[in-house]
């Protein structure tokens, strides 16, 4: 006799798809500092991109990636978008927050519109339904953060896409939204 997942146990995975040209970084590991250093690397080349801009990006994103990696971040993908000689990536990040018995996705809504309204920011906040299952959206001009309940409980999966060049309108928000789509547990 076969059994069908509990689904109010907390999930053991998640899988995620990703366009094969966003680099990946997993920041659970210690070697993700040389895997993005070999992303800085191989978008500079045959490029002339100057040493200064090359350095700064790479300062940046390590700054990123350890302030991500120090608040539960679990992935960090890039997607190079060239502009005037730079390297400026689109990323996503993708964190575990946990949340035990906790904040409904209503509550985490109103939580981020009270936010808005003090910073006054301009960012659109919304609730959404996902394959995964519920979620509250966050959408800036150059940002949009998804944060998708979890099976069991146990927190939420925070999806953090930012799009310095282009923005997330058009093209890049339908992508973001795909990929956001394509989040599944593993039960």
């Amino acid at each position: 006799m076969t059994t069908e997942p509990d689904a109010t146990a907390p999930p053991r995975d998640y899988r995620l798809l990703v366009p094969r040209d966003w680099f990946r970084i997993d920041l659970a590991q210690e070697r993700w500092r040389a895997q993005l250093k070999t992303f800085v690397d191989h978008q500079a080349d045959g490029k002339n991109v100057p040493a200064e801009i090359k350095q700064e990006t790479w300062a940046t994103l390590r700054n990123t990636a350890e302030a991500a990696a120090r608040t539960g971040a679990l992935e960090f993908f890039l997607r190079p978008e060239l502009e005037g000689g730079g390297i400026l990536p689109a990323s996503l990040i993708v964190s575990l927050i946990p949340r035990p018995g906790g904040l409904t996705p209503e509550d985490l809504r109103e939580s981020f519109e009270a936010k808005e309204r003090q910073n006054q920011a301009g960012a659109e906040v919304s609730a959404v339904t996902l394959p995964a299952g519920e979620a509250v959206r966050v959408v800036g001009p150059t940002t949009l953060d998804l944060y998708v309940r979890m099976p069991g409980g146990v927190g939420y999966l925070a999806l953090a896409f930012a799009v310095p060049v282009s923005g997330v309108n058009g093209p890049m928000r339908r992508l973001c939204d795909s990929i956001a789509e394509s989040l599944r547990w593993i039960m």
